[in-house]
Parts: C-alpha cells; structure tokens; sequence
C-alpha cells in the first residue's frame, strides 16, 4: 500500500471539497478546504517528499468561466513535478497529448469513456490510440445504488450503467495502466472508508489500483488496507493536515514501512 497524493483544483484553486455536492451549475461545491498555496506549492512537496503517482484533478468543465484558470494551476502542477504526477478531468483525445507533454506522467478518463450512461469501447480505443496505454488511467469512480457500486461521470453527477466488478476491470485492465476509484459517497467527509467498495476491488489485483474516498483517521487507513488485502493504493484529502485535517503529511510519506 502506498499513498498517492492528491491535488484537487475548482474555480482556480486548491481545494478539498464534499465529491457529492459538486455541480456544474454555478461551479458550486461545499468545501471543506481552501487553499491560499497554489498547485505548484504541492507538486513541489510531493515531489521533495518523492511521492509519485499522485493525481491532479481539474473540477470545473470547459465550460465555466473559471475553467482556464484551474487548468493553469495544473499545469503549473506538472511544470514542478514532471513525470510524477497524473492529471484527469475533461481528458479527451484530442488534449490527452498537451497534458503529457506538459509533464503528466498519465491521463485519467471517465466521462469520455463512459458516454451517455454506457460505456463506449470506440471512445476507450480512440484514447488507448491517443494516449497509449502505458499513459492511461481509468478512473471508476462510484457510487453506490440498488446494492451495488455503478460508475459516475460528468464530476461525479451521472450514474452510467456500469458496476464496478473485478471482472469488468479485468476486462478494462487490459486497454489501461491503472485505476482510479473515488468512493463518490463519502468522498470530502473523512467519515470512514467504503469497507465493502475495497473489496470488490481487491478481488482485481492485476493492475495498480488508487482507492480515495472517506478516509478520516490513520485507523481508516489500516482497514483499507485489511479490507484491500494489501492491493490498494490510497488518497487523503480532507482529512490530510495539508488541507486543514489531522492525519499529518510526515507521516503518510512514510506508509509503505508503517503498515
């Protein structure tokens, strides 16, 4: 298990916000946490700290007046840290290229992927193609409904028909390098980790597997890695003292020896 550090960019800023309350209209969130250090602040730190893997996140879609804004501030993440650092949010074809030339090591996808609630095979072949699969991360962000976790897309507002099984990302792990999971209902409350998510997803165990989502407590951290069996990678947000939380940066950059 390693930690996988995170920089999360909404309205031009780093923020730490609750995953379930962001909305494309208005670019509202509710925060748990704004930042008055920009996104190259953490890249640096992650990358004195030699933490890499980590990912950037772009909240806002094209669309919003804010939108150049936080992808100035990621891009300014992956000048400080080049080659440590992934980057996702409205990555298609056809700017999966300027994000890896700019210094990501891979881009993540999901709504271009997973289009119209389904998942599209010609829009995973067009980034395979663009990207390259040594460049790709799926990100399979979800929440749970009818008993069951299905993927969410559009800054986690839209439920696809997707589920989140160990055979479907057998199925995925071969046109991608990795996996990103947000557990989209607990994702910002640092309430506690999604037990049974964690292991549906140590059930894979073929590619590396980044779970975020809920962590409040190093206690938190330690059933994810019992209830992961080990497998999982994890992401503190809100509650990293960092952004305001408890769980202190010193010690995460150290969890592959403590657990």
């Amino acid at each position: 298990m390693r930690f996988r550090p995170c920089i999360d960019i909404h309205n031009g800023k780093v923020k730490q916000i609750v995953g379930g309350s962001l909305k494309d209209a208005g670019d509202q969130a509710r925060e748990n946490f704004v930042s008055e250090q920009d996104a190259a602040f953490y890249a640096a730190l992650y990358r004195d700290a030699g933490l890499r893997g980590g990912h950037v996140i772009l909240l806002n879609p094209e669309s919003s007046p804010y939108f150049e804004e936080t992808r100035k501030q990621a891009l300014k993440a992956l000048k400080t840290f080049t080659g440590g650092l992934q980057i996702g949010g409205g990555v298609r074809p056809d700017n999966a290229q300027q994000y890896l030339d700019a210094g990501a090591s891979h881009v993540i996808v999901t709504s271009y992927v997973f289009r119209e609630g389904r998942l599209c095979w010609e829009n995973l072949e067009k980034m395979e193609r663009e990207a390259g699969k040594e460049h790709l991360v799926l990100d399979l962000s979800c929440r749970k409904k009818d008993g069951a976790y299905y993927i969410v897309t559009d800054r986690w507002q839209k439920f696809t028909d997707v589920e989140v099984t160990p055979e479907r990302m057998r199925e995925l792990g071969s046109h991608c390098d990795e996996f990103l999971i947000h557990a989209v209902d607990v994702e910002g409350k640092a309430s506690g980790i999604e037990t049974e998510l964690a292991e549906i997803l140590a059930e894979y165990g073929e590619k590396p597997v980044t779970y975020a989502g809920g962590v409040g407590c190093m206690e938190d951290i330690r059933l994810l890695k019992v209830h992961g069996r080990g497998r999982l990678d994890v992401t503190v947000g809100s509650a990293l003292d960092l952004f305001g939380g408890s769980i202190p940066f010193c010690e995460l950059k150290e969890l592959d020896k403590m657990l």
